[in-house]
């Protein structure tokens, strides 16, 4: 591993620099460090994010930055000058000196360095660290050892989001793979023993499985999609409001009452071009999070953005009825917003809310509110579908107590229309 910034193998690129104590020298730089800064000024080793340890030609260590001695715990005064083995005491998981085992300065002439591994610090504290073995021409002595350090949090928060991400998806497979099993089975045991309606009752749970095993695969690609950062978005003309409208009326075809919904716009909408299947996921999610978590009166405001309008500027479409007969005179003449374009979507409820210590990790992988239920896997992904079209969305406290979701999508307009 490299420290530093690109260029050519310093094998390739002649005679080395001169090492310096803690803050390396910026000029004639062959470990691959930038020689100045932007601004001119040169690159301080302090600086850097990771640890950073340098010997030279006798393996003395001439560079030992800020974030090494705070991984390490030792002084830098204490490591400078000091044998690169005794001032960073290795060891790998097996128990076996470091240093003595790879021999940077004895070892094959062809070697460039070490690929970033676990080991050990005295006390048995985990590091990742990673070597680059500096030589004045190909095959030639060592003449500088540069080792970058790092902590393993972050590793082992990423391999602990995978572990959890393999054992949600196996927990939510198994239950509808059992029951898909068992009523196919039973079925084909057992098919002149039961009646019409027994067997379109298990054939309609094996079909409502079969979506939940569906939607569940959608969801991890999304997720692989959104972060390996390939996460299409094929834009077109999108009616919001009526999008709202048809996700309303499905949750009441689907048993709720046409009360529990209401749906305001504040009109005019600016034209949007957007994704309009992932836009219906989005909505879908959102309205799902506050029927299935949230009490009372669910609230769906479609306004354009930076609109604050007063009571009289919003044209009600009615409780439950998207498109019905408006409670108010129609929409009053407003000047233009100063603004960017584009529009924003409020999803309210009259629930108990989220509380203020959560709402920072509403928006991660597999975080769920006081009722269980769910993936967990819903929010992340309204967040990097509505991100994707280069919006941004935000949790809060709505005026009825509950939550409240707000998400804000420029225009987007092709660039062969603007």
């Amino acid at each position: 591993m490299t420290v530093g910034t690109s260029g050519p193998a310093p094998e390739e690129t002649g005679a080395p620099g001169t090492a310096a104590g803690p803050g390396l020298s910026a000029s004639a730089r062959p470990d691959g460090l930038p020689e100045d800064l932007p601004d001119g000024r040169p690159v301080d080793p302090d600086e850097l994010p990771d640890g950073l340890v340098v010997a030279d030609e006798t393996g003395r260590v001439t560079g030992f930055n800020a974030a090494a001695a705070r991984i390490t715990g030792l002084a830098p005064a204490a490591a400078l000058g000091r044998p690169l083995d005794r001032a960073l005491p290795l060891e790998d998981l097996a128990g076996r000196r470091w240093w003595a085992l790879t021999d940077p300065y004895g070892g094959l002439a062809t070697r460039t360095g070490q690929p970033e591994r676990h080991l050990l610090l005295p006390g048995g504290r985990e590091v990742l660290v990673a070597a680059r073995y500096l030589r004045a021409r190909p095959t030639g002595p060592v003449r500088r050892v540069v080792v970058t350090l790092r902590g393993t949090e972050a590793r082992r928060r990423s391999e602990r989001s995978h572990a959890e991400l393999i054992a949600t998806v196996a927990h939510e497979l198994r239950s509808p793979l059992t029951s898909v099993k068992g009523f196919t089975a039973t079925l084909l045991a057992k098919w002149e023993r039961f009646t019409d309606d027994q067997k379109r009752l298990m054939l309609e749970t094996v079909d409502a499985d079969a979506d939940r095993v569906t939607r569940l695969i959608t969801e991890l690609l999304d997720i692989s999609r959104i972060d390996s950062g390939r996460l299409e978005v094929r834009r077109q003309p999108v009616d919001l409001a009526a999008a709202v409208g048809r996700h309303v009326q499905a949750h009441i075809a689907r048993g709720q009452t046409a009360d529990r919904f209401f749906v305001r716009v504040v009109p005019p909408l600016p034209e949007l071009w957007a994704d309009p299947d992932k836009i219906d996921q989005v909505l879908g999610n959102l309205l799902e999070n506050a029927v299935r978590h949230g009490e009372g009166t669910v609230t769906i405001e479609v306004a354009p953005a930076g609109a604050d309008e007063p009571a009289e500027c919003v044209r009600p479409i009615g409780r439950g009825v998207p498109g019905g007969p408006t409670e108010s005179a129609g929409p009053v003449e407003k000047s233009p917003i100063e603004v960017e374009k584009g529009t924003v979507v409020t999803v309210s409820d009259e629930g108990p809310g989220i509380p203020e210590e959560s709402m920072p990790r509403v928006f991660t992988r597999f975080w769920r509110g006081s009722k269980r239920g769910g993936t967990g896997l819903g929010l992340y992904i309204v967040k990097g579908i509505v991100e994707a079209h280069g919006g941004t969305v935000t949790v809060g406290r709505a005026p009825g107590g509950g939550a409240q979701f707000r998400f804000t999508l420029p225009v987007g307009t092709p660039a062969y229309l603007a």
